[in-house]
């Protein structure tokens, strides 16, 4: 049961913050700052690339690491060379993950390694291969860390990751919204260096303002009635979140926003792009979970009976190419089977300030139900 009270209780919600969440979700415009500062000062933007990469490959643990190798391969567009190295291992600990590169890597590729941890021994190899072959390495990770080590022998380019004192306190979640913009960040100012997309000094700096105006209108201070992150949080608070996007960028995002219900709040969610979305998840929604599937719903006893997990839709869009859009069969093919929808489409701005400002919405509304959830 979600405790929307709490929800209005910028007091409790601090004390329920145990691990920093809502102060990184509300500072991600500062650390988006504070990482463009540390890769500038590492030497990204005095960087003279003879070429672009044949592929560039990402390797890192967690939702993190993920997710940065997700947008970054979106932002490069179709036929994008980018390639996340999927770990193995027994266990998600630093010392069970390993890390391959592959056999075919050499001189003319790019090793990101991207971690809020650093003291992976298989990453630390990793980069020692990647030089052997004469692959260039990058790495964001924690300072004063083995990894800054392991890349300073494999003469690579380590970038310090931008951190806050209360990031030691607790364990970091991976899906953190801090953590994912103190990783991304120095990616996104790389690759914009070596011309594989555009994200140049100026638009960062647009992102950060953005992620600012949304920690103003989404913040703990602010009311649920017109905190659009709040009452994301209190209408999925008994539902099963089916999320479409539509539009560039809105992908990652909503994949973004389904790893971070599941990390932080505990929750399941479905994940799909329109159009092909609507054909999916058209049985799902005519099945049991649609809302107008348990006509006995009403009679429940609303203090003894815990409510029946309903599907309720989640829309996120920006932009459909070309124009075109089925959003509108959307609304159609969830409103026919009683389903409630709700919608996010950002403001005008560039492909990063709009996708920035889906994910620190869905991030603000997932820290919410996370706490109000748990309280």
């Amino acid at each position: 049961m979600l405790d929307e009270s709490l929800l209005d209780s910028p007091e409790g919600l601090a004390d329920a913050d145990r691990r920093g969440l809502l102060r990184g979700a509300a500072e991600a415009g500062a650390r988006v700052r504070t990482a463009v500062r540390h890769a500038a000062e590492a030497g990204v933007a005095g960087l003279e690339p003879d070429g672009r990469p044949r592929a560039v490959l990402i390797a890192g643990p967690g939702a993190a690491a993920t997710h940065t190798a997700d947008l970054l391969g979106t932002l490069a567009g179709p036929g994008s060379p980018v390639i996340r190295l999927a770990p193995t291992g027994v266990a998600p600990a630093a010392g069970a993950l390993r890390w391959e590169i592959p056999g075919w890597v050499g001189s003319v590729d790019l090793l990101l390694i991207a971690t809020p941890d650093g003291s992976e021994p298989s990453l630390s190899l990793l980069a020692e291969q990647a030089y052997r072959r004469g692959c260039s390495v990058v790495a964001v990770a924690p300072a004063d860390t083995p990894l800054a080590e392991a890349i300073a022998a494999a003469h690579g380019m380590f970038v310090p990751m931008a951190t806050a004192p209360y990031d030691q306190e607790e364990p970091l979640a991976a899906s953190s919204p801090g953590v994912f913009w103190a990783l991304f960040t120095p990616l996104l100012a790389l690759l914009d260096r070596i011309g594989l997309l555009s994200a140049a000094p100026d638009h960062l700096e647009k992102v950060a303002d953005r992620l600012d105006q949304i920690a103003e209108r989404c913040g703990p201070a602010i009311a649920a009635y017109s905190n659009p992150a709040k009452t994301l949080a209190a209408e999925l608070a008994d539902a099963l979140p089916v999320v479409w996007t539509e539009g560039p960028g809105t992908g990652p995002a909503g994949r973004r926003f389904a790893a971070a219900l599941a990390e932080l709040a505990g929750r399941p969610a479905l994940v799909a792009e329109l159009p092909e979305a609507l054909a999916a998840h058209s049985a799902l929604l005519a099945g049991p979970l649609a809302a107008s599937a348990d006509p006995d719903d009403f009679f429940r006893d609303r203090v003894e009976e815990p409510p029946a997990m309903h599907a309720r839709v989640v829309l996120l869009r920006d932009r459909p190419i070309g124009g075109l859009t089925a959003a509108p069969a959307a609304r159609d093919l969830a409103l026919s089977h009683d389903t409630p929808i709700s919608e996010l489409e950002p403001e005008e701005g560039d492909e990063l300030e709009t996708l920035a400002e889906l994910i620190a919405v869905t991030d603000f509304a997932a820290v919410y139900l996370a706490l109000a959830s748990r309280a």
